[in-house]
């Protein structure tokens, strides 16, 4: 998606259109883009806050497992951010 795609996404969510707010959700989750999802989740999303939520619990995952964050003990479903353990 173009910058200037997002950026009309953006002005639809802002304007209350809970497509957009969906969809910039799963575009934040597909990226990792966790200032996105801060921004959709104090703007009400509870979607948003739920990405967070799960990805906040997948690094703390990584680290207590002391993996430095490879995808060797998780792979993360980004776009629902939920992990499953591989293998």
């Amino acid at each position: 998606m173009s910058e200037r795609e997002l950026v009309v996404l953006r002005a639809r969510a802002a304007q209350g259109d809970q497509d957009a707010v969906g969809q910039l959700v799963e575009l934040a989750g597909e990226r990792g883009d966790l200032a996105e999802l801060r921004h959709l989740a104090d703007g009400g999303s509870s979607d948003a806050a739920d990405v967070l939520t799960e990805s906040t619990r997948t690094t703390r995952a990584r680290e207590t497992l002391g993996d430095g964050g490879s995808d060797r003990f998780y792979a993360g479903d980004r776009a629902t951010a939920r992990a499953r353990p591989v293998g």
